[in-house]
This record gives C-alpha cells, sequence and structure tokens, in this order.
C-alpha cells in the first residue's frame, strides 16, 4: 500500500487544495492530509478547526484521512510510513520555493520522494490569503471555498469585528 503525505497550512482549505485532494487521492492508496502546526505562521484559524474544516469536506474520498502535525514534514512521513509528499503548485512562481522544499526534504530523508501537482487552470488563482481578505471585507466565497469553510470565516471575521466594536 502506498502512502502519501499533502501537507499545508490549509488557513483555510479552498477548492484549489480540494482539487489537489481529490487528484492525489485518486494516485495513492492512502492520502494523509497533514496540517501543519507551524509556529513561524500566525494562522487565522487553530490547528483542531482547520482539521474539522478539512474532515468535514475530505468525506467523498474513503482513502483520505486527516491529521496535524509539529516539526518537520520528513519526519512526520516517516513515522507515518509515507513513501511521498504530494505539493500543489498554483504557478511558476510557486515553483522555485516548492523546489528548494523538495530539494532539502531530499537531503533529509532520500527514501521520501516529492511529487508536484498543477491545479486546474480554475483554481490557479486562490490562496488562502486571498481568501482571507475577502472574507474579511465580505467578499462572495461561493467560488473559492467550501459552505462549511465560508461559514467559518463568516463566523471568525464577526468574532473580531464585534470584539473591535466594529459590529
Amino acid at each position: 500500500m502506498t502512502t502519501a503525505i499533502y501537507p499545508g497550512s490549509f488557513d483555510p482549505v479552498t477548492y484549489g487544495h480540494l482539487d489537489i485532494v481529490e487528484r492525489a487521492a485518486n494516485l495513492f492508496d492512502h492520502l494523509i492530509v497533514a496540517v501543519a502546526e507551524n509556529m513561524v505562521k500566525r494562522p487565522l484559524f487553530t490547528a483542531a478547526e482547520r482539521v474539522y474544516m478539512l474532515k468535514q469536506v475530505v468525506t467523498p474520498y474513503r482513502n483520505v484521512e486527516v491529521d496535524a502535525f509539529e516539526g518537520l514534514t520528513v519526519d512526520y512521513a516517516r513515522r507515518r510510513g509515507a513513501r511521498v509528499i504530494v505539493r500543489g503548485l498554483r504557478a511558476i512562481s510557486d515553483f522555485e520555493n516548492e523546489f528548494m522544499m523538495a530539494l532539502t526534504n531530499k537531503k533529509l530523508a532520500p527514501e521520501v520522494e516529492t511529487m508536484f501537482l498543477m491545479t486546474r487552470a480554475e483554481c490557479s488563482f486562490m490562496s488562502s490569503r486571498a481568501v482571507r481578505e475577502i472574507a474579511y471585507f465580505g467578499g462572495c466565497l461561493a467560488d473559492l471555498v467550501p459552505p462549511v469553510v465560508a461559514e467559518m470565516l463568516r463566523h471568525k471575521f464577526r468574532q473580531r469585528w464585534t470584539a473591535a466594536g466594529e459590529g
């Protein structure tokens, strides 16, 4: 059985992420969508919230598991018995950073391969950062994120506006 991991911050998960999940789920026997708990980044959602959202939206894929991890991705891959790290690319601008990460991971764990999957063209402009900004200003999220994610974004920003005396 071939296990792959698809790591990321998923803050929040977008239809672009789900495009990669769907295609990777068709390529591997077992796919672990792994929420990285990166202390350097300041996420909008907690790791538990991101795991919850992902679990809600990956239910159609029987071979997909959602988990969270801290530390190096290759260490997590080894612990989980994954032979492949799946990385999504939206545009050529993503490639340089992803390429350097893949080379570093290969140096740290020669037995783990990195596979790049390009998102579909209609998802290539989506980023979690852009989705957060659109949500903050009350824009339409219908074509960007699943409904459960849109609702959690609206709730999160309502809380912030209320706390700031804006709502």
